[in-house]
């Protein structure tokens, strides 16, 4: 389980399970602690991320923001996890 801060009052929860064909991550979207959205990546061989849990991140982001604030929270887990 991995913690993304993506300000004051967000926060994604992200986890990796195994399936039979491979694996998948979850990402769960929380307001304020309260859970409010979740999307989940499947693998079947390997995967191509920059850094761990990139492709859900950015799905969970996609599907629930707009805008500046979509940009905003997209810039914030990419740098903080190519630090």
């Amino acid at each position: 389980m991995k913690i993304f801060n993506l300000d004051e009052k967000y926060n994604v929860v992200c986890n990796s399970e195994s399936t039979r064909a491979g694996f998948r991550h979850v990402a769960t979207l929380h307001k304020n602690g309260f859970s409010i959205a979740k999307s989940k990546c499947l693998y079947y061989n390997r995967t191509w991320e920059c850094y761990e849990f990139e492709s859900v991140l950015v799905k969970i982001i996609e599907d629930n923001f707009t805008g500046t604030e979509k940009e905003k929270y997209l810039q914030a887990v990419k740098y903080e996890n190519l630090k």
